[in-house]
C-alpha cells in the first residue's frame, strides 16, 4: 500500500499523474466514481480498472479512511465524531440533518489559534493544519455512515452529504490553500458533486484572506463570525479584533458583496448579558443596514471552563433587528445532548475539562 493519500488529488491531479505513467487519463473519471460514488476504499476492487493500474495505485497510494475514536448521536440524529489523524491527533466533524439534506461540518485545523473566549475549540492551541485529504476524508466517512443508515433506500438524496459548511475547530483562511483544493475535490461532478452554492465557509475576520476570496469570484457562500455590534465587546471575546477591528472587517465585507455580488451571512452568538442587550441589537442594525446580508443569530451551547452562558434574550433580539428593517434568523439548535460544540469532544478527550465533566 503506498504513502499518498489519493484524496489529496483533484481529478486534474490524477489525470496529470496518470498520463505522466503511461496510463489513459481517462482512468481517472473511473478512480473517482469508484472513491467518490461508490465509496470503495480498495484498489483491487476497481474492476473496470486495467490490472497494471491497479497495481501502480496500490504501489504509490491509499485510500484510508479516518479512524473513528468516538462516535455519538443525538436524539435529534446529530452525528459528533472524535476522528484519530495518521499523526494521533484528534479533530472533530458533525453531520446535522435539515430539512433540504445532509450537512456536514468540518474541521481544517488540530487546535484554534483564534483563542476566541466563548469556544471550545480555542482551549486547546493550534498544532497544524489539516492536509487536503484529512479535510476531504471528514466527508467521505460521514458519507461511509450515511449510506449504512440509508442502504435500503440509497437512490434517497438524503443518502449522501448535501451541504457543507467549513466552520468546525480552526480559522479555515488560515489554512486556505488546502480548504480551497479541498472545495475544488468535493465540488467535483464526477465525484461528491457538493455545489459550490451548497458550501460555506465561515471566518473570525482575516481580512487579506476575505479580500482574497473575493477575488476569485466563486459562488461559495461567506460567513463572518462577528458575535458582536462594537470593538470593545468583540475585542473582548475575539482577540483578532485587535488585529481587524470591525471597520477594517466590515471594508473587507462589502469589498466581497461587490466583488461577488453575493449575500453574506453575519453569524452573531448570543451571550448572556455580553452581546445580547437591547443597545447591541440596535447598534448591530446600524452597523450592516444596507448591505446585502442577513443575521444568523446563534443560541451560545455552553463550555463550563468559562464563564459566558446561554442568552436568555434571543427573541427580543430578533424582534428588535426585524423592526430595525435587518433580515435575521435563528439557528435551529443540534446535538443539545452531545458535546456538539465545536471543540468539546476533543477537549474532553484531552483533559481540558476537569475529569467530573467527561
Amino acid at each position: 500500500m503506498g504513502t499518498k493519500s489519493i484524496f489529496n488529488y483533484s481529478i486534474q491531479d490524477l489525470q496529470e499523474i496518470l498520463v505522466a505513467n503511461g496510463f489513459n487519463k481517462f482512468a481517472a473519471q473511473q478512480i473517482f466514481d469508484w472513491i467518490y460514488v461508490k465509496l470503495e476504499t480498495d484498489f483491487n476492487n476497481m474492476s473496470n480498472l486495467k490490472k497494471d493500474l491497479r497495481d501502480y495505485l496500490m504501489s504509490n497510494f491509499n485510500a484510508n479512511p479516518l479512524k473513528s475514536l468516538v462516535v455519538e448521536e443525538s436524539k435529534d440524529g446529530t452525528i459528533k465524531i472524535l476522528f484519530l489523524l495518521d499523526d494521533k491527533k484528534t479533530i472533530e466533524t458533525v453531520l446535522m440533518p435539515q430539512k433540504y439534506g445532509q450537512s456536514v461540518c468540518v474541521t481544517t485545523q488540530v487546535g484554534c489559534k483564534m483563542a476566541c473566549k466563548f469556544c471550545a475549540s480555542g482551549l486547546i492551541k493550534t498544532e497544524r493544519n489539516l492536509e487536503t485529504n484529512e479535510i476531504v476524508r471528514q466527508i467521505f466517512t460521514m458519507n461511509q455512515i450515511l449510506k449504512e443508515k440509508f442502504k435500503d433506500d440509497l437512490s434517497n438524496p438524503r443518502s449522501r452529504v448535501s451541504h457543507i459548511v467549513v466552520m468546525g475547530i480552526g480559522e479555515p483562511m488560515d489554512n486556505f490553500e488546502n480548504v480551497m483544493k479541498f472545495i475544488e475535490i468535493i465540488n467535483e461532478t464526477k465525484g461528491f458533486q457538493i455545489g459550490a452554492r451548497h458550501i460555506t465557509i465561515s471566518t473570525c475576520g482575516v481580512v487579506p484572506k476575505i479580500i482574497e476570496f473575493a477575488d476569485m469570484k466563486t459562488q461559495i457562500n461567506l460567513a463572518i463570525s462577528l458575535h458582536a455590534s462594537n470593538n470593545e465587546v468583540r475585542s473582548s471575546m475575539m482577540p483578532i479584533n485587535k488585529a481587524y477591528p470591525i471597520e477594517k472587517l466590515l471594508d473587507a465585507v462589502s469589498y466581497y458583496i461587490e466583488a461577488t455580488n453575493r449575500r453574506i451571512t453575519f453569524e452573531y452568538i448570543l451571550i448572556e448579558d455580553v452581546n445580547d442587550k437591547k443597545e447591541h441589537a440596535v447598534e448591530l442594525a446600524r452597523l450592516i443596514r444596507g448591505m446585502n446580508a442577513y443575521v444568523n443569530l446563534i443560541p451560545y451551547n455552553e463550555v463550563k471552563e468559562n464563564p459566558y452562558r446561554k442568552s436568555t434574550k434571543i427573541d427580543t433580539f430578533f424582534k428588535i433587528l426585524k423592526k430595525e428593517g435587518i433580515n435575521a434568523i435563528v439557528r435551529k439548535e443540534f446535538g443539545a445532548d452531545i458535546d456538539a460544540a465545536c471543540g468539546q469532544l476533543r477537549a474532553k478527550r484531552e483533559g481540558v475539562f476537569k475529569n467530573d465533566e467527561v
